[in-house]
């Protein structure tokens, strides 16, 4: 069951999106999870450093 409805998701999204679209969703995702993982991995090593420092 749960496979005929991801297959049936999967064929509603193949042809109401264009694949520019998807491409340009996955890329935006892509961007700012990797922006939130950068930003998360600074503040830790600015967290260690401070205390390392005390």
């Amino acid at each position: 069951m749960r496979r005929t409805y991801t297959f049936f998701l999967l064929y509603l999204a193949a042809f109401t999106l264009s694949s520019c679209e998807v491409i340009g969703g996955i890329f935006k995702a892509g961007f700012w999870v990797g922006i939130i993982t950068v930003g998360l991995i600074v503040g830790l090593i600015i967290f260690i450093m401070g205390k390392m420092r005390r």
